[in-house]
């Protein structure tokens, strides 16, 4: 039974376990950190995804970045932040996936992540893969498997 469970899971596609992008908070690559730090709060995410005027996945801003950006010599320099666009401090290296990626191909990307970006041919972004949804499955399989 076991078997059957793991099998499900590792046939399970990237476009069945994502949130899709209209349900993702995101910044524009061209915003102040001033802003993307105001979504992040008013959000409770660490990080969210960049984006360009295109919509395309350019990558990820967090909290840690813009703070330190914002770290003086003696203190924060918070008023610094509205003169720095999110561009020049986001993560640029960060791994995506594709749609048609699988269940496994995700759960090794998010070892290391919170979440990650799934995008299309053209570097659009879809939505987003959580290490959330992939314990949910996991979670799942393990319940539904004792209990047959």
């Amino acid at each position: 039974m076991l078997q059957m469970e793991r099998e499900k899971n590792e046939m399970l596609l990237v476009e069945e376990l994502m949130v899709p992008s209209e349900k993702v908070a995101h910044v524009q690559s061209g915003n102040p950190l001033e802003h993307a730090l105001l979504v992040l709060i008013k959000t409770g995410y660490s990080a969210v995804p960049v984006l360009n005027p295109h919509f395309q996945f350019e990558g990820v801003i967090s909290k840690t970045k813009i703070l330190e950006e914002a770290l003086g010599l003696e203190q924060f320099e918070m008023e610094r932040l509205s003169d720095i666009a999110v561009h020049t401090v986001m993560d640029r290296e960060i791994p995506c996936l594709k749609k048609d990626h699988t269940f496994i191909d995700a759960l090794h990307k998010l070892i290391d992540h919170p979440f990650v970006c799934v995008t299309g041919e053209n570097g659009e972004f879809d939505g987003i893969v959580t290490r959330r949804e992939i314990l949910k499955n996991v979670s799942k399989s393990y319940h539904e498997s004792k209990n047959k």
